[in-house]
């Protein structure tokens, strides 16, 4: 697992207060993951997430992820957990616009340490977001925690490819970004194992790539002017901010970088 110091929780806070945030819900939708709902399609037909069952959300970010499993896979109940104040109100807000809010609660925690009881969901979900969190192990373990027996935990995440990444490049790759570490597709595993789950999913989705084609196609030819709305309309920042973007392009593309998806089984 690659690691760099100086990244911290109010640094991830920050990215999701301010303007940060909302480039990124711009760019990838309110899906802020790779893949939008074909992941979460991909992600709850591999786990068996779906009707009548009851789950958390670890890092739920503004709880699109949840909203997606109650009105489409027809879940009937989610916690979400972040610790970002802001978009733990927006999630509120778009849940009472939206309609399922009943069935969906957010609490504003640390995913390491939620407060949330031992055994009390039939699964336990995330969507690219626990790259931000930097004890892996701790959040593995508090997602095991919180799954009943026979249980699922289920996610995706940015992880190092099976190329591996140079210290320079995570470096880079992880200040960028505002990742502390990146786990590997193994590491992840191990955690899994460790923590007394059958392993099910630990692979490569191959979507990373094609999604920041995407996503710089779309900085560059159609949403160009509200980027830089958001930005204070500084092309300075833009042309950096295209630069990094590129730079992971590439990383992803030679297979340093990924999207993994997990699913496993509490035993």
């Amino acid at each position: 697992m690659k690691s760099i110091e100086n990244i911290n929780l109010k640094d991830v806070q920050a990215v999701y207060d301010g303007p940060e945030g909302r480039l990124w819900e711009l760019i990838m939708g309110e899906q802020i993951h790779i893949g939008g709902l074909v992941s979460s399609m991909d992600l709850a037909q591999r786990a068996g997430v779906g009707a009548g069952l009851s789950g958390i959300d670890l890092c739920c970010c503004n709880g699109a992820g949840m909203r997606f499993l109650v009105r489409m896979q027809g879940v009937l109940k989610m916690t979400g957990v972040d610790a970002t104040e802001t978009v733990v109100e927006s999630g509120r807000r778009r849940c009472a616009e939206e309609g399922p809010a009943e069935k969906i609660e957010f609490v504003l925690a640390d995913a390491c340490d939620s407060g949330l009881d031992d055994a009390c969901a039939d699964f336990v979900w995330g969507e690219d977001a626990w790259c931000y969190v930097r004890d892996k192990a701790k959040l593995i373990s508090e997602a095991v925690r919180m799954a009943r027996p026979g249980g699922t935990i289920a996610f995706t995440d940015w992880v190092e490819g099976p190329a591996g990444l140079s210290d320079a490049e995570a470096e880079r790759f992880m200040r960028f970004m505002k990742f502390p570490n990146v786990q590997d597709i193994d590491g992840y595993r191990g955690l899994l194992e460790g923590n007394g789950c059958a392993v099910v999913v630990a692979e490569d989705t191959g979507r990373f790539g094609p999604y920041v084609d995407l996503y710089l196609d779309m900085v560059g030819k159609q949403v160009t002017y509200d980027v830089l709305k958001i930005i204070g309309f500084d092309n300075d920042m833009l042309g950096a901010i295209a630069g990094e973007m590129t730079f992971m392009q590439g990383l992803a593309h030679a297979g340093k970088i990924a999207q993994g998806i997990f699913v496993a089984k509490k035993n």
